[in-house]
C-alpha cells in the first residue's frame, strides 16, 4: 500500500458500481492515528434470486476494523439506500450519528415500529449547520431531492475539502424545502475544492430533470378530470409529491384517505416538521365507503409492485376496505425501478381486467426523477472545479459516462472507484491504493448472512426442485420397522408421462434399502446416504428435476 505520512482517503463499501446501498468513509491522518467520517448507511433491496430475502446489507467488516476512530456519521436524507442499515449495522458503527430533523424523525418512527431494535440515538441537525466532528468539519448544504432536507456535504479537512453530493437535483419548484442551494455551492466552489463525490444515477439523461412543480400541475390537471375515483400510488417518502396530490384533491372537492402503513408514517413526521401545515388532514381508509365516487381520492402505497403493499391488493381485489369499478382511475406518480418492471405489470394488468384506467409517467409528466440530468451535472461542474471527480451512485455504464463528463469540465484527476477501493485524495497523485474488505449481508429474518451463504443457495434450490423428506425406523437387526414417513413438497403429483411421484419415491427407498447387505442397514449414515441418492436420481430420471432430499434414520 502507497502510504502517505498524513493522508486523507475516501472508502466506499456501497453505492459505486451500483445504485443503493449507499455508504462512505473518509479517513484523515496518518496510518496508526488515522480518524474516520462516516457518510450514509444504507440498504438495498433484493431480487427473485435472494429467496426468502428482502433487504441487503453493506458488510461491515471494514468498519469493525476502524470503529474505535469512528469519530461520527452523517446521514445526507431519508431514503432507505443511505439509512435503512442503521440498525442492522448498529453493532459495527456504535457512534454519534447526524441527521435533519426529519430523516432523524422517520427513523426513529421505524426503528420503534421494530421489535427487538437496538436503541439509536440520531441527533437532529438543520440544513446549513456546520459540525465539527475532529479532525472534520462537515457543512450540510441543502439541495433539492425527492425527499425533504437532503444535503451535500461539504468536508474540510487540513489536506483539502471534498464535496459529497449524496442524492441531489436542481429544481426551481422543489414543491417542499429549500431549493437546492446554488448560491452556497458557488461560494464553496470559490474557496477551492480538492474532490467531488457526485450523483451519477441519471448521467445518461441529455437535458435536467422536470420540476415537482410541472409534476404538481400535471396531476391537478389529471385529477381536475376523472370521473370516478381516484388512486394515486408513489413513493411515501416523497413528500412534496403527497402534499401536490393532497392540493389537487381539494381543488377538484375531493378527499385524500391514506391507505399504508409507510404513507401513515411518512406523513406523521412530515406534519410535525410543518410540511404539510398548508393541507387538509388526511383520512383513513375506513372513510372509502363512505364517501361518492367522484369525492374520493387514495393515497396508497406500493408503486414498485411489492406483493402486499396497498396498490398490490386493491388490484387483486384482495383489499379489505378499497374496491375499485368501471371508471375510477390509478395514476402511477412513479417511475419503476429497474428489476420491478413485472411485479408493476401484473398489477396495472390487474387494474385493467377490472375496467380501471391506468395513467402511468409514459402518458403524462406525473412523475419527476429526484436525481440530476447530464446538464445539471454539467452545471455543477462549473459552480464547483474540483481537481479530483469521483463518480457515484451508479452502476459500471453510469460511472463511465460520468468520468467522460468530469473530464471535459476540467477535471484534473478522474478516480472511477468501485466498493472496496481505498483511494487517497491527498497528498500527492489521487488513485486507488488498497482493497477494504467488502460485500453483501443478507438480512434472514433477524440475522445478517453472507450473500453466497449456503443456507440461500439452499433455499433457491427448494424453489426450483422442492424438497422430499423421509423419516424412517431401523432396528438393531437393521430391519426396516413400520413404514417409512415420505412428504413431497413443491413436487407435482405425476410427470409428463403419468409417474406418480409418491410412488417413484416409495419403490426407490425400499428397493435401495432391501439392496443393502444387513451389516450396512444397521449403519444410520450409510442408509441416509444411499437412500438419499437413490431418491434424487429416481426423480431426476421420472421428472427431470433433483429436489433436495432429507432423510432421518430413527434407531430402535
Amino acid at each position: 500500500m502507497r502510504e502517505a505520512v498524513d493522508a486523507l482517503l475516501f472508502v466506499p463499501l456501497g453505492g459505486l458500481g451500483e445504485i443503493g446501498m449507499n455508504l462512505a468513509l473518509y479517513g484523515l491522518g496518518p496510518k496508526g492515528e488515522r480518524k474516520w467520517l462516516l457518510v450514509d448507511c444504507g440498504v438495498t433491496f433484493a431480487g427473485p434470486q435472494e429467496a426468502g430475502i428482502d433487504i441487503i446489507v453493506p458488510d461491515p467488516r471494514f468498519i469493525g476494523q476502524i470503529q474505535r476512530d469512528l469519530v461520527g456519521g452523517i446521514i445526507t436524507h431519508a431514503h432507505e439506500d443511505h439509512i435503512g442499515a442503521i440498525a442492522d449495522l448498529w453493532p459495527w458503527l456504535k457512534c454519534p450519528l447526524y441527521a435533519t430533523p426529519f430523516a432523524a424523525g422517520l427513523f426513529e418512527m421505524r426503528v420503534l415500529n421494530e421489535a427487538g431494535a437496538p436503541d439509536i440515538s440520531i441527533k437532529a441537525v438543520k440544513q446549513g449547520t456546520r459540525l465539527v466532528l475532529d479532525p472534520f468539519e462537515v457543512e450540510l448544504v441543502p439541495v433539492a431531492h425527492s425527499i425533504p432536507e437532503a444535503c451535500a456535504l461539504a468536508i474540510r479537512t487540513r489536506l483539502g475539502t471534498v464535496l459529497h453530493t449524496g442524492d441531489w437535483k436542481i429544481d426551481p419548484e422543489p414543491g417542499i424545502g429549500g431549493r437546492t442551494d446554488t448560491q452556497r455551492l458557488m461560494e464553496i466552489g470559490d474557496e477551492g475544492v480538492l474532490a467531488l463525490i457526485c450523483d451519477s444515477t441519471n448521467i445518461l439523461r441529455d437535458g435536467v430533470s422536470p420540476s415537482e412543480g410541472e409534476v404538481a400541475k400535471t396531476l391537478q390537471e389529471v385529477i381536475k378530470v376523472a370521473r370516478g375515483r381516484v388512486v394515486v400510488t408513489t413513493f411515501a417518502s416523497n413528500v412534496a409529491r403527497l402534499r401536490a396530490v393532497a392540493l389537487a384533491a381539494a381543488a377538484a372537492r375531493r378527499k385524500v384517505l391514506l391507505v399504508g402503513r409507510a404513507m401513515e408514517r411518512v406523513v406523521a413526521v412530515a406534519r410535525d416538521c410543518g410540511y404539510l401545515d398548508d393541507v387538509p388532514p388526511f383520512l383513513s381508509a375506513e372513510a372509502f365507503s363512505s364517501l361518492p365516487r367522484d369525492e374520493v381520492v387514495v393515497l396508497a402505497t406500493g408503486s414498485q409492485g411489492e406483493s402486499r403493499a396497498a396498490i398490490s391488493r386493491i388490484s387483486e381485489d384482495d383489499h379489505p376496505i378499497v374496491k375499485l369499478a368501471p371508471g375510477d382511475s390509478v395514476i402511477f406518480s412513479s417511475r419503476t425501478i429497474p428489476g420491478n418492471e413485472r411485479d408493476v405489470g401484473r398489477i396495472i394488468n390487474n387494474l385493467l381486467k377490472q375496467g380501471v384506467e391506468v395513467i402511468t409517467d409514459r402518458m403524462a409528466l406525473i412523475h419527476a426523477s429526484g436525481h440530476p440530468r447530464r446538464d445539471e451535472v454539467a452545471q455543477f461542474y462549473q459552480w464547483i472545479r474540483p481537481k479530483i471527480a469521483i463518480p457515484a451512485h451508479g452502476e459500471e455504464v453510469h460511472l463511465t459516462e460520468h468520468a467522460r463528463l468530469a473530464l471535459s469540465f476540467g477535471a484534473s484527476h478522474v478516480v472511477k472507484a468501485h466498493d472496496g477501493d481505498v483511494v487517497l485524495l491527498a497528498p500527492g497523485d489521487p488513485g486507488i491504493i488498497d482493497q477494504a474488505p467488502t460485500g453483501r449481508l443478507c438480512k434472514d429474518g433477524n440475522t445478517l448472512v453472507p450473500i453466497g451463504d449456503e443456507v440461500l443457495h439452499t433455499r433457491r434450490k427448494l424453489a426450483f426442485s422442492g424438497i422430499v423428506t423421509i423419516a424412517m425406523a431401523v432396528d438393531r437387526k437393521g430391519e426396516m420397522v413400520g413404514i417409512p414417513d415420505v412428504v413431497l413438497a413443491g413436487l407435482p403429483q405425476k410427470t409428463g408421462a403419468g409417474a406418480v411421484l409418491d410412488e417413484v419415491v416409495d419403490d426407490a427407498v425400499f428397493q435401495t434399502f432391501d439392496g443393502l447387505p444387513r451389516p450396512q442397514r444397521r449403519d444410520s449414515n450409510v442408509v441416509s446416504v444411499a437412500i438419499e441418492k437413490a431418491v434424487r436420481n429416481a426423480v431426476l430420471g421420472a421428472w427431470g428435476k433433483r429436489p433436495a432430499v432429507h432423510v432421518l434414520i430413527i434407531e430402535v
